[in-house]
C-alpha cells in the first residue's frame, strides 16, 4: 500500500458527501459518528488515530467492527471499544484540564505504552535492565560546553559542498523506488525538487498514484481510495510548520532562516554512530530536532512532531547514501517513520537545475 498506512481506532469514520470548501474540513465533516473529535481537521483526526495505535498496540479491525476491513463507511459502527475509547479521550482531557492547566502532559501512551491494558504490576526485569532509547525530538535547552548551533550548520553546509555550490542547485527531479512497510515489491517513483522549498513526489504503486507535494507554503497527500479513505488530505497546523522546515533542508542554503531560537543538546548516539543534536523551532511552535552525524558533519536523522488531541505524533526522517549531484552531496536513500507507517525511498538517477513546470508544485486533483 503506497505511502501511507491509516488507523482507525475506537473512533467514528464513515463518509459524508462534501462541497467545495476553501478552508481544510474538520473531521465530522468529512466522517459519520464523530462525537468527542469534532472541530480538528482531518489530518490532525488521521494522526490521533495513529497515536490509538501505537499507545494500544492495536490496529483498524482490532477496535472497530471486523467487516470494517473492507469496507470504510463501516468505522462509523458503534461498538463497546469505540464507546469506551470516548470515555478515556474526556478523562485524558480533563486530568490535563484540571491539574496542568490544559497542558498536554498526559496521554494515550503515558498509560498505555503499547499494550491494550494499561499495566498496574510493576515490571522486576525493566528496572534492572537497559531502558529503550528515547526519541531524541523532546524540548532540549542549550547544553553546558557544547559548540554553538551555528558552529554544527556552518560544518553541515561544508560537508555537501560549500555555501557557493549549494547556491548553484536550483533545482532537480530524479526517479527512484519506493516501498512501504507492509509492501511486498517496491514501486516507480518520479520526485520533483525546486528551490527554496518545492517537492512532489508521486510514486505508481499497483492501485493507483500516490502523490505527495508541498508548493513551498501548502502541503497535500492524494492517494487512491483503494489505499485511504479520504482522496485528497490537506496538511495543516503544526504538521505544515514541520513539513516546511523539512522541506526547506532540500536546499539548506538558508536553513537558519528555517527555524529560530536554536539550541544544542548533549551529543548522543543513533546505531553505532555518535551525533549532535541541534534543535530549533518554527514560527508556529513547533520544534524540529536535527542530529549530525559528528564525524561527517552530514544530517543523519531529522524528527519533528505535531500534537493532536491525545497525544504526540513524531515524524522521522533518517537520510543516507549521500552521492554529488553538481557538486552538492544529497541523501539518495531516505526513510520516514511516522505512528501509521514506514516508507523507505531511494533514488536511482538524478538530473540538477532542469526546467520544472509550476505545476508540478499545484494542489493535486
Amino acid at each position: 500500500m503506497p505511502v501511507v498506512a491509516f488507523v482507525f481506532l475506537a473512533v467514528d469514520v464513515g463518509f459524508v458527501a462534501l462541497s467545495a470548501q476553501t478552508a481544510p474540513p474538520m473531521a465530522e465533516n468529512v466522517f459519520k459518528n464523530i462525537q468527542v473529535l469534532k472541530g480538528i481537521p482531518v489530518d490532525q483526526f488521521m494522526g490521533t488515530m495513529s497515536v490509538f495505535s501505537s499507545a494500544t498496540g492495536l490496529n483498524c479491525t482490532d477496535c472497530h467492527i471486523e467487516d470494517s476491513g473492507g469496507d470504510w463507511g463501516k468505522y462509523a459502527d458503534d461498538n463497546a471499544l469505540k464507546q469506551r475509547a470516548r470515555t478515556m479521550v474526556v478523562m485524558m482531557a480533563t486530568i490535563n484540564r484540571t491539574n496542568f492547566g490544559g497542558r498536554q502532559v498526559v496521554t494515550c501512551f503515558t498509560c498505555h505504552r503499547g499494550s491494550s491494558r494499561p499495566t498496574v504490576m510493576p515490571s522486576i526485569d525493566l528496572l534492572y535492565s537497559s531502558p529503550p532509547p528515547d526519541e531524541p525530538g523532546d524540548l532540549i535547552a542549550q547544553a553546558p560546553r557544547q559548540p554553538a548551533a551555528d558552529q554544527i550548520l556552518d560544518r553541515y553546509l561544508q560537508a555537501l559542498g560549500g555555501p557557493q555550490r549549494l547556491a548553484a542547485l536550483r533545482s532537480y527531479t530524479a526517479k527512484g523506488t519506493y516501498i512501504g512497510f507492509d509492501d511486498a515489491e517496491k514501486s516507480p517513483m518520479e520526485v520533483y525538487v525546486k528551490a527554496p522549498a518545492q517537492r512532489t513526489m508521486i510514486v505508481r504503486g499497483r492501485s493507483g498514484n500516490t502523490t505527495t507535494t508541498f508548493d513551498g507554503s501548502a502541503g497535500w497527500l492524494a492517494a487512491p481510495l483503494t489505499d485511504r479513505p479520504v482522496a485528497l488530505i490537506e496538511t495543516t497546523g503544526q504538521e505544515l510548520e514541520g513539513l516546511k522546515a523539512e522541506m526547506q533542508l532540500l536546499f539548506p542554503a538558508q536553513i537558519r532562516q528555517a527555524l529560530t531560537n536554536w539550541r544544542v543538546g548533549f551529543p548522543t548516539a543513533i546505531g553505532d554512530r555518535d551525533v549532535q543534536l541541534v534543535q530549533g523551532t518554527t514560527a508556529g511552535g513547533a520544534v524540529v530536532t536535527l542530529c549530525f552525524d559528528a564525524e561527517t558533519g552530514l544530517l543523519t536523522r531529522l524528527v519533528r512532531f505535531s500534537v493532536t488531541p491525545v497525544g504526540r505524533v513524531a515524524t522521522r526522517v533518517d537520510y543516507s547514501d549521500y552521492r554529488e549531484v553538481a557538486g552538492v552531496k544529497i541523501p539518495f536513500k531516505w526513510t520516514t517513520t511516522w505512528l501509521g507507517g514506514r516508507s523507505n525511498y531511494e533514488l536511482t538517477a538524478v538530473e540538477p537545475n532542469t526546467a520544472i513546470d509550476a505545476a508540478r508544485f499545484a494542489r493535486p486533483r
